[in-house]
């Protein structure tokens, strides 16, 4: 048995490194429990009284509301955020009420009817019993064997229901709800009831033409009745139930446009103020006791690397998103489809950074302009196949909306395949595979060829 020793070197993260390396990762409300976690823990960290909260919320909240004037995605959020605060019941009974709302909006109207008392009831228990989309689930028999009544009862009871608004509620499917809608609008909707009723497979691929030959109306007709039927709800309840899923993002970057230039601020009012506890400090000093100054020692060790950790986090999170503003700034000035091609590399070159920092620095962040919030990693995207002579191709961005534009100037009589705008997205500079072409387009919401088909009159 031979005995040898080996001189290397090997770089190993301290404990500090690798929490430095968490904080810088954590996103807003994330970084708020650790601060709380932390000053519970460390009792040399303390969260400075003198820190005025509501002044910085206040000041934050003006930018905010300056924003809000160029902000059309979240204008309408803060425009109600501020009618609630004036009048909390201003908007009852809307549409853009949670979802528990949705069955108090319809227990209100029901409660005006004049009904008996074992058919308000019943009613009573169809609102219960409606879905998240405002419709029934079950039919008569199921909802009367639930509730214990008879069918003639809970028929009654559940054409009370359907009366109520949003027009098209207690629908017991898709049908059923837009002809509901169809009736509250009154005269003149007897083909699209048709249409309805019986034809909506035919409906949903654009058939036209089919649907002419056998309800015998015009090609137009039909066309004009399948407009309106497009203008109706298939899902009433949606709108009660969007504000109550609605989760609030604090954006961690904003970035103010002006008419010479744009500044980015950052958005950690809602941070505490953190400093090193005086009276710990100074017992450190005093105490004669080598355990306590020990402990003490490492306390204050651990604070001061807290305290350096999440400002080098914000001062990280600002050079990326200074950086972000330098590369795409025609984003910021002319909005969506101005992206260029970003890529951590991009940054971490500009920055003199490695990459993982940057993708540290951008997960789970935020950033609001006037254009809306976005994530920071809506920013990086690779570039798309260019013209082949060097020239870089388009963000994805850019390739849907060229996309839909080339899809909303086709003959829809004859609309393009999937190859050939694949063939005439090459010609403007973006080369994709088809592939990626049925990709987008389904990402888009846009149906295939077939789907998008508007036939001709018949002869």
């Amino acid at each position: 048995m031979e005995l040898s020793m080996n001189l290397r070197q090997t770089q190993t993260l301290s404990p500090q490194m690798v929490q430095s390396m968490e904080i810088l990762q954590m996103g807003s409300q994330e970084l708020l429990e650790f601060i709380e976690e932390t000053t519970q823990a460390n009792p040399v960290l303390e969260v400075d009284e003198k820190y005025d909260r509501q002044d910085e919320f206040d000041l934050m909240r003006r930018k905010l509301e300056w924003l809000e004037s160029t902000d059309v995605q979240n204008s309408w959020y803060h425009r109600q955020d501020a009618e609630e605060d004036a009048d909390p019941m201003a908007n009852y009974g809307g549409v853009e009420n949670g979802e528990e709302d949705l069955y108090r909006y319809v227990l209100s109207q029901l409660g005006m009817l004049s009904l008996e008392r074992d058919v308000m009831a019943a009613a009573v228990f169809v609102v219960e019993s409606l879905n998240q989309n405002g419709w029934l689930d079950d039919d008569v028999p199921a909802l009367a064997a639930a509730f214990g009544c008879g069918q003639s009862v809970m028929e009654r009871a559940l054409e009370a229901v359907q009366s109520l608004e949003p027009a098209g509620v207690a629908a017991r499917n898709l049908s059923e709800c837009l002809r509901l809608q169809l009736l509250r609008r009154g005269e003149g909707n007897a083909l699209a009831l048709e249409i309805v009723e019986h034809h909506l497979d035919a409906l949903a691929r654009s058939r036209f033409g089919l649907i002419a030959k056998e309800l015998g109306a015009s090609a137009e007709e039909v066309r004009e009745a399948c407009a309106l039927i497009k203008t109706l709800n298939p899902k009433p309840g949606t709108g009660f139930a969007a504000r109550e899923h609605l989760t609030y993002i604090n954006p961690d970057i904003i970035v103010v446009s002006f008419p010479d230039h744009f500044e980015v601020l950052a958005n950690d009012y809602f941070f505490p103020s953190l400093h090193m506890s005086g009276y710990y400090q100074q017992l450190m000093k005093d105490t004669d006791d080598q355990e306590v100054k020990d402990y003490l020692t490492d306390k204050v060790r651990q604070a001061k690397w807290v305290v350096r950790s999440i400002e080098q986090r914000r001062s990280t999170l600002l050079s990326c998103a200074q950086c972000i503003l330098a590369l795409q700034e025609p984003f910021f000035r002319q909005g969506p489809g101005h992206l260029s091609p970003m890529s951590l590399a991009d940054v971490a070159q500009r920055l003199e950074v490695h990459e993982s920092t940057v993708s540290r620095a951008i997960r789970d962040k935020y950033l609001q302009c006037s254009m809306g919030v976005y994530p920071l990693s809506y920013f990086f995207s690779r570039g798309l196949g260019g013209s082949g002579d060097g020239e870089e191709g388009a963000s994805p961005e850019a390739a849907k909306i060229l996309l839909r534009k080339l899809i909303e100037e086709e003959d829809k009589a004859h609309p393009h395949s999937d190859q050939k705008l694949r063939e005439l997205m090459g010609e403007q500079g973006c080369t994709i595979s088809r592939r990626t072409v049925a990709k987008y387009r389904d990402e888009l919401g846009i149906p295939s060829t077939t789907g998008r088909r508007q036939y001709e009159k018949t002869m």
